[in-house]
């Protein structure tokens, strides 16, 4: 007899179950955050040639007589300073952990134990650096990356632990 959906605590979960609503969530939020990040990689990868260049001057010129826009020139100012190098690798660096949260994602999506065992693994890995970015410089940014990589953590290790 074939077998159709996925083993857990003895007993099949057939492939038409409902996705459990906290997994779901989970899924999403990586498979956002890997658009994003695909996004800035990108964009980091246009600025390495002249049209990005080009383009970044423009911009500068544009938001020098707007007030309201004061921090957005602040930021387009130092993108300008920055080597290429340096935007390779973060460019490379950026693509990297889009790929990972992007491998999360859809294997959360899908119902696959080995993605909750990835999930955790990875997002724990990178919740001692966030308590340092804490104790660092207190943000609600980083408290709420923090707290929320805090809660997929225990809610997988839960789910992992009692099924």
């Amino acid at each position: 007899m074939a077998r159709s959906g996925r083993i857990e605590a003895g007993r099949e979960e057939p492939p038409h179950a409902p996705r459990p609503l906290g997994l779901l969530v989970i899924a999403l939020f990586k498979l956002s955050g890997s658009v994003l990040l695909l996004a800035v990689a990108i964009g980091a990868f246009q600025l390495m040639h002249t049209a990005g260049a080009t383009q970044l001057a423009h911009w500068i010129s544009v938001l020098q007589d707007d007030p309201d826009e004061h921090y957005l020139l602040k930021l387009l100012v130092q993108l300008s300073l920055v080597e290429p190098r340096t935007l390779q690798a973060v460019s490379a660096g950026t693509l990297v952990y889009a790929a990972l949260l992007l491998t999360e994602g859809v294997g959360l999506w899908l119902r696959q134990r080995w993605a909750e065992y990835f999930t955790v693994i990875v997002t724990a890995s990178f919740i001692p650096l966030e308590l340092y970015e804490v104790v660092r410089h207190v943000s609600g940014l980083n408290l709420a990356v923090l707290t929320s990589n805090v809660a997929i953590v225990a809610y997988l290790l839960t789910r992992l632990t009692w099924s």
